[in-house]
């Protein structure tokens, strides 16, 4: 291996581990929301994966939200109730795009959810 090669790779080294140590606030605020909501119980980075999981399948046409709360039901565990509280407030943090549909008075989930949760 080659000097150059070997620096390279040091600093590639370097880089990946120079990441903020910080927490993602958006992911630790969802958890704090889940909690709120009752939701606990919850490994923390599966819940995080799966919340942010969502937002593409709302993209999706052929997905309507009964069928995405039904689908974190199973991914959960938990029944369809939970489980569609769980969407809604993953919505509400990593799917700013359906948020601002919202906003517009398009709604891409059951909205008595979002009430309950103070949005």
């Amino acid at each position: 291996m080659t000097t150059a090669a070997a620096a390279t790779g040091l600093i590639a080294a370097a880089a990946a581990s120079a990441a903020p140590a910080h927490a993602d606030t958006t992911a630790n605020d969802f958890l704090g929301a889940l909690s709120a909501a009752g939701l606990d119980g919850l490994d923390p980075g599966q819940a995080v994966e799966l919340g942010q999981s969502i937002c593409p399948l709302l993209a999706e046409r052929s997905q309507n939200t009964a069928d995405i709360a039904s689908t974190v039901a199973d991914q959960l565990g938990r029944p369809l109730g939970p489980a569609t509280m769980f969407t809604g407030i993953a919505v509400a943090f990593f799917c700013p795009r359906a948020v601002q549909d919202l906003a517009n008075g398009q709604s891409p989930i059951p909205l008595p959810i979002l009430n309950n949760l103070g949005f």
